[in-house]
């Protein structure tokens, strides 16, 4: 569902659970971030998410390890760990169970991977199959991360190469180079738990993961609730091989053009940028890495932690001052 058909359906929901009803709810439907936080005591908060889609590419095994990595994704935007998953999923009534159950190891294994638990789920009939992970994780109430605290003169980084979405997009359309493919694979199948830990470790501002709305749309909804202008630098933006290809030929998936309706009049471009790479930055993307706001004090210190982890980071971006805003620079 696009940013503004989303929007649109959630308003009758606005006002029917009112926080100061709610005390517990540290993150909901007021607040709208990448998960919502329940407070169970002083030292435990719960972070719950559900997430599931339709294939994207063509292996079961690695649909299923790609759903699962993608709906774990937001516990750890939120600072939080693992602990306790449920499939939830449609296949067709024809569907051979061996394909069924690939997609359900991959998943498992994903679970495994995170240190957490699956325990077992829903399943119903569909024509098109959708899978993916109803995901509890823990975090201490004090360290919730949200997209809100985006502080002037923040440093932004970023954990995964944007172009996942464009490269599934080429698969579908038997145009992708499978090394293209399988770099693409290797990418959402990784988790961004190492990523949450580390900045867990050093402090953060804010954080956030990049999914269906781009890049352009959930840095926009970190500017937006933070209160400042973000800018990110084009030529420090990482791009998965074959994504800035798949952009030149024009082979988007119609997700770009509705981020792109919703969000643009909040985007200012500085410079010439085609309008390709513009589209490409408003392109969903399937697990996608984590966003983080970093103090500028701080900003040395991430870098060299995720470089002794082997965690791929880099820095994309700046926060720049109290006025509402994105810019990109060429």
């Amino acid at each position: 569902m696009g940013p503004e058909t989303l929007a649109q359906v959630l308003r009758p929901l606005e006002g029917m659970f009112p926080p100061h009803q709610h005390r517990e709810l540290l993150v909901g439907l007021s607040v709208s971030d990448d998960a919502a936080v329940y407070k169970i005591s002083d030292k435990v908060a719960v972070i719950q998410t559900l997430d599931f889609f339709p294939p994207v590419v063509d292996d079961p095994y690695d649909y299923g390890a790609i759903a699962a990595a993608n709906s774990m994704s937001d516990i750890y935007a939120m600072g939080g760990q693992v602990a306790l998953a449920l499939n939830i999923a449609a296949f067709p009534a024809d569907m051979s169970p061996t394909v069924i159950s690939e997609i359900l190891r991959g998943g498992a294994e994903k679970v495994a991977e995170a240190g957490g638990v699956l325990a077992g789920g829903h399943t119903t009939e569909d024509r098109e199959p959708k899978y993916g992970l109803a995901v509890m994780g823990l975090i201490h109430p004090d360290r919730v991360l949200t997209k809100a605290n985006a502080q002037p003169g923040d440093k932004l980084v970023l954990t995964k190469p944007l172009g996942a979405g464009i490269i599934t997009t080429a698969l579908k359309g038997e145009v992708a180079d499978p090394v293209h493919v399988q770099l693409a694979v290797e990418s959402m199948k990784r988790l961004n738990s190492a990523a949450a830990r580390l900045i867990q470790e050093i402090g953060v501002n804010a954080s956030t993961d990049i999914t269906g709305f781009g890049v352009l749309g959930h840095s926009y909804e970190m500017a937006e609730k933070s209160g400042v202008k973000l800018r990110l630098y084009l030529d420090q933006i990482p791009f998965l091989d074959g994504a800035k290809r798949y952009a030149d030929e024009w082979l988007f998936p119609g997700g770009s053009h509705n981020n792109q309706g919703f969000y643009e009049r909040h985007v200012d471009w500085a410079g010439a940028i085609p309008d390709e790479t513009q589209l490409l930055l408003y392109t969903p993307e399937t697990s996608g890495g984590l966003l983080i706001s970093v103090p500028p004090r701080r900003l040395d210190d991430l870098l060299a932690r995720f470089a002794a982890a082997d965690e791929p980071v880099w820095v994309v971006g700046e926060a720049l001052d109290d006025v509402i805003g994105l810019e990109v620079a060429g």
